[in-house]
């Protein structure tokens, strides 16, 4: 049999410890086994000698076909990544004197980007003397959490931090969005601003 190298096992000759303990590719114990021996026993199966738990003592090994055990373990890993979410957090901006119509606006975006499973965090900009009427900004997010309640629902209560006040809106459960929303969610543009985070 050939050696086949890899960084992530160590198989036949690769395999550094006098005497491994062995498992067969029946999954019966073999007991501890001189490397040479352990070696010759998966050779006599036409099959590698795999270590599998390093860090013992002695290191455990197994007889198997190493190619399939790495294509094995491709797949699995393949398939973990299939399962694994990636949610986008989407960002939009408003001021604190925010017209209707760009209201209206930028109200669609938001219910764009729920509808598309994303979390949305939705900012108020103050400038200057504004700090001083922050109130307005938070009627703004109070209107807009009550606008898409049926959507979405806010992660916290709107937050000051610096000259920006923002709330995070997430999608919920079970919501239906309209179809003129999903619709024109498949021809958004990408945003100014987003972050992705994995979703496992």
């Amino acid at each position: 049999m050939s050696v086949i190298s890899t960084t992530q096992q160590r198989i036949n000759r690769e395999i550094r410890a006098r005497e491994v303990r062995v498992i067969d590719n029946e999954g019966n114990q073999l007991g501890v086994l001189s490397l040479n021996d352990a070696i010759q026993a998966a050779w006599d199966r036409d099959l590698d000698l795999v270590e599998v738990a390093p860090t013992a003592v002695p290191p455990v090994c197994r007889i198997l076909d190493f190619g399939k055990f790495k294509y094995s373990q491709a797949k699995k890993t393949q398939e973990s990544k299939k399962h694994q979410r990636i949610i986008k957090i989407k960002e939009i901006k408003m001021r604190p004197k925010i017209e209707g119509h760009d209201y209206d606006f930028k109200k669609g975006h938001v219910m764009r980007f729920l509808s598309q499973g994303h979390r949305v965090k939705v900012t108020i900009m103050f400038r200057g003397r504004e700090m001083a009427h922050t109130h307005l900004g938070r009627n703004i997010l109070d209107r807009l959490t009550n606008d898409i309640a049926p959507y979405a629902t806010p992660e916290n209560p709107p937050r000051l931090e610096g000259r920006n006040m923002y709330v995070y809106l997430v999608v919920k459960p079970g919501a239906v969005f309209p179809d003129a929303v999903v619709h024109a969610a498949q021809h958004e543009p990408e945003p100014e601003h987003e972050e992705e985070v994995h979703d496992a």
